[in-house]
């Protein structure tokens, strides 16, 4: 389940396309009033997003959040990665971060692996071709071949 900070991710990084599109710095206070998301809270989640490369930051009354790369190059899945982790529901699902999973007797022989996977797949299909400049310019983009 996606988590309400990963919601947040998003929301903020969209506020941070659009008023950042001619490469000024957002300031965290204006997100934060516009989201109705707690200033700190906010500030952890574009911390992390920074520190995962989707932002810049810079200090001062000047100041504030911009993208990294530009929207179009920065995914729906990007996001909610930086937060909430992998995609798959469970963790033999995963492309990034496989693992058994603690129950799992003999991961060969499971019946439902193959069904997370499809699972995985199916949404990382729609959120990895859904960029944040195409959210901004027709929210709810879906990839026509899904």
């Amino acid at each position: 389940m996606l988590s309400s900070k990963a919601k947040y991710a998003v929301r903020a990084a969209l506020q941070v396309a659009e008023l950042g599109r001619d490469a000024d710095w957002v300031q965290v206070a204006g997100i934060a009033q516009r989201e109705a998301i707690s200033r700190k809270f906010l500030e952890a989640i574009l911390v992390r997003l920074r520190d995962e490369g989707l932002l810049e930051s810079r200090r001062g009354a000047q100041g504030g959040y911009r993208l990294a790369r530009a929207a179009a190059q920065i995914s729906v899945a990007d996001v909610i990665r930086c937060i909430d982790g992998p995609l798959a529901l469970t963790p033999c699902a995963s492309r990034t971060r496989y693992g058994q999973c603690r129950d799992c007797v003999d991961v060969s022989r499971c019946r439902l692996q193959p069904l997370m996977q499809q699972a995985r797949d199916a949404v990382a299909a729609v959120l990895e071709n859904c960029s944040l400049a195409a959210l901004i310019a027709a929210p709810g983009c879906v990839p026509l071949d899904v």
